[in-house]
């Protein structure tokens, strides 16, 4: 069988899922209605108690919060990137250095010792990554970049005693949040049409270097001038809007399901802290 008739029986290639940031999910739930400072409050719990508590009993609870999270809020598997082939090769070589560390627990295959110890912690990292790369995607998925500022703005409220400049942070967090997206997509269709035009083939080695290094210079000088105008248009935007002070001005406020949301990721956390003493303890 000719190798056309093997990939025609394979069917069409399926497309790789690119990775989304900072476009919430379309549609209503639970979790699209919660105030934005309620989901950075919970990142931030999750994140201090995995730093502290980093076991497969926490790693566990909040991996399954997480999973529960994500069903409330309707989050289609379509939302979820594709995993490039390179990324699994990493994690093949990585777990293979690990592998070779060793330590307890030790199994015994044709009378010898293998230690699990190093690839059981090389498990345990990835899925604590996997978990903290989860939450930050569920409030990209579940959150409007416009509310990030005047979140950062009101939980940031008691350091103003400090003299600390809160309200011009959170100006500078939401401009940065929303102009994120806006200049990925700028900077995707200046290498779409960069790949676009006709181009002379070097015949020389030096000469491919000095093509790719004139092509990083246009690009990034292309870069340059893209960004700065999108940030002349910005400001004038945000002028005639009434100014920065509008950025970090929200009337949003925690209500009854913030207070639960954050009730039951305590009462979890505290679920998870107890299971690891215990087991610290045996």
């Amino acid at each position: 069988m000719s190798t056309t008739a093997t990939a025609a029986q394979r069917g069409p290639k399926r497309p790789s899922r690119p990775v989304v940031l900072l476009v919430p999910v379309p549609g209503t739930s639970a979790m699209h209605d919660l105030w934005a400072g309620t989901k950075l409050l919970v990142v931030f719990g999750i994140s201090v108690l995995l730093t502290f508590y980093p076991g497969w009993a926490t790693i566990g609870l909040m991996a399954a919060l997480v999973l529960t999270a994500a069903w409330i809020a309707h989050i289609p598997r379509g939302a979820v990137p594709s995993v490039p082939r390179w990324l699994w090769i990493v994690l093949a070589i990585g777990g293979c250095t690990a592998a070779l560390a060793g330590g307890t627990p030790m199994i015994s295959l044709g009378g010898v010792e293998i230690g699990l110890g190093g690839t059981l912690h090389f498990l345990r990292i990835t899925a604590l990554s996997i978990v903290l790369l989860a939450l930050g995607a569920m409030v990209s998925w579940t959150t409007n970049v416009a509310e990030i500022g005047p979140a950062v703005a009101i939980l940031g409220r008691p350091l103003r005693v400090l003299r600390i400049p809160v309200d011009e942070w959170a100006v500078a967090l939401a401009l940065a949040l929303r102009a994120f997206p806006m200049l990925i997509d700028e900077f995707q269709v200046l290498y779409a049409a960069r790949r676009m035009r006709p181009k002379r083939i070097p015949t020389t080695r030096r000469a491919r270097r000095q093509r790719r290094a004139i092509e990083v210079i246009d690009l990034l000088a292309a870069a340059i001038t893209v960004t700065l105008r999108r940030a002349d248009e910005m400001g004038d935007a945000i002028t005639a809007r009434g100014g920065t002070g509008q950025l970090s001005a929200h009337p949003t406020r925690p209500k009854l399901g913030d207070w639960v949301t954050l009730a039951i990721t305590a009462v979890v956390g505290g679920a998870a802290v107890a299971i690891e003493t215990l087991l610290l303890a045996a």
